[in-house]
């Protein structure tokens, strides 16, 4: 396990948790010498199944008015008439 100091670590904080993550191997950062944390990746679970786009094609029908429908009841309501 590789120990960093301090002004290491924050040049070059970016690299070390890519090399961290990718190797699986933790590091140290310390300040005069003095261990201060350890830093390791974390067990992340793997992502199983992705979210589709149009995954209910065909299943679902949208009605030609769907922009206008219940316009007339909303105008309405906004001019304080009763539905």
């Amino acid at each position: 396990m590789h120990t960093y100091n301090i002004h290491e670590a924050k040049t070059q904080l970016s690299r070390l948790v890519d090399e961290a993550v990718h190797d699986g191997e933790p590091f140290i950062i310390a300040k005069a010498g003095r261990p201060l944390v350890k830093v390791v990746p974390l067990d992340a679970p793997a992502v199983t199944q992705q979210r589709r786009i149009g995954f209910m094609a065909g299943q679902i029908q949208v009605p030609a008015d769907f922009d206008t429908m219940g316009a007339d009841e909303i105008a309405g309501l906004f001019e304080g008439k009763d539905a």
